[in-house]
């Protein structure tokens, strides 16, 4: 297991431009598909980072150009809250020893989410999908443009 690179301020260590080259599995392993893009996290009043990915998204026999949007509510040293770009609460996010794990609930399905912080300038977030409706892994690699 990697040893977590502590962040006390995650607003300073998000803030700027990040290169995003995430992989898709199912369970056996296969490859689904990938993105490849860039996220920036933007500082807004508050203690509030907008974060906006955008990119391009391949997907079984689909590629085609894919953006989000997540609000880190800064919440004290190491720690934010994590929102959809509509409002709704996504998770708890404590990068104060440089690694978390959460659990998200989406209806039937389970996401389980792993963050683990590298060092200044990378950190990656895997989230593993069980249920019904869906099964598979994403493993997301960020690391810092410079400049």
């Amino acid at each position: 297991m990697t040893e977590g690179f502590a962040v006390a301020d995650v607003a300073g260590f998000f803030a700027g431009t990040w290169g995003v080259v995430r992989g898709i599995v199912d369970d056996s392993g296969a490859r689904l598909g990938g993105f490849e893009g860039e996220a920036v996290f933007a500082a807004e009043p508050g203690g509030l980072l907008v974060y906006r990915e955008r990119g391009e998204l391949v997907l079984g026999a689909h590629r085609g150009s894919a953006q989000r949007t997540l609000h880190y509510r800064v919440t004290g040293p190491g720690r934010a809250s994590v929102f959809f770009d509509y409002g709704d609460f996504f998770h708890d996010l404590d990068l104060r020893s440089g690694r978390w794990r959460v659990e998200h609930p989406c209806r039937a399905d389970v996401y389980r989410g792993e963050f683990v912080v590298s060092g200044p300038d990378s950190w990656w977030q895997q989230w593993r999908v069980a249920g019904p409706a869906k099964a598979h892994t994403l493993t997301t690699d960020f690391a810092r443009v410079a400049g």
